[in-house]
């Protein structure tokens, strides 16, 4: 069915948008070789777990008066797509909840850049789960996150321009190998970064 979307600028003249929703079809992807300790986390890190996710809720919660969430983002890195936004994670025969980025296979150390211009809300090297952990604040609640690098180039608060590096990536947190998992957040859901951004383009 058709969703309706009304945006006004200050000012300025409603735009109305109208969409199309319509059922996807979502892929299963085993992954086995993962560490017990992050399929079912033993009880002495539940504490970490919850005061982490604490830092995350707040980052995520941002409503920066900036625009750049309105221009064409692009890949922070570029390689094979291993992983697909929605896809049902299997860990170690667990089933788990669902992929919410999209995972791009590149050697530690690569580095990654800044899909879009934006300010840094959340650069923490060590998560239990992500490990390496950058978040970009491009505006009005449209946020990048990306996960498991092995270096941080930014700190909060510093306004990152489109193309700069951000990180180096990496192996940190629940991982079967190096890689970059890219995602996206609307506040508090999650949107499909590779629709967002297009095709992986050549190298």
């Amino acid at each position: 069915s058709p969703v309706s979307l009304t945006v006004t600028a200050p000012g300025g003249k409603p735009i109305v948008e109208s969409h199309a929703v319509t059922k996807r079809k979502w892929d299963t992807q085993p992954l086995t070789g993962i560490a017990p300790k992050y399929v079912d986390p033993p009880q002495e890190v539940q504490d970490r777990i919850a005061a982490e996710q604490v830092i995350i809720n707040a980052a995520r919660s941002h409503d920066t008066a900036i625009s750049d969430f309105a221009t064409p983002f692009v890949w922070p890195a570029k390689g094979r797509i291993s992983g697909i936004f929605g896809s049902q994670r299997i860990l170690n025969g667990k089933p788990k909840s669902p992929h919410y980025g999209v995972d791009v296979a590149v050697p530690t150390g690569t580095p990654i850049i800044a899909p879009a211009g934006g300010v840094i809300s959340l650069a923490e090297p060590d998560l239990y789960f992500t490990g390496g952990t950058v978040f970009i604040d491009h505006g009005h609640g449209l946020q990048s996150v990306m996960v498991h690098l092995s270096r941080l180039d930014v700190k909060v608060g510093d306004r990152v321009e489109q193309g700069q590096q951000v990180a180096l990536s990496g192996a940190t947190g629940r991982v079967t190998g190096p890689h970059l998992h890219w995602g996206l957040y609307w506040f508090g859901d999650r949107v499909d970064a590779q629709k967002h951004t297009g095709a992986m383009p050549a190298e």
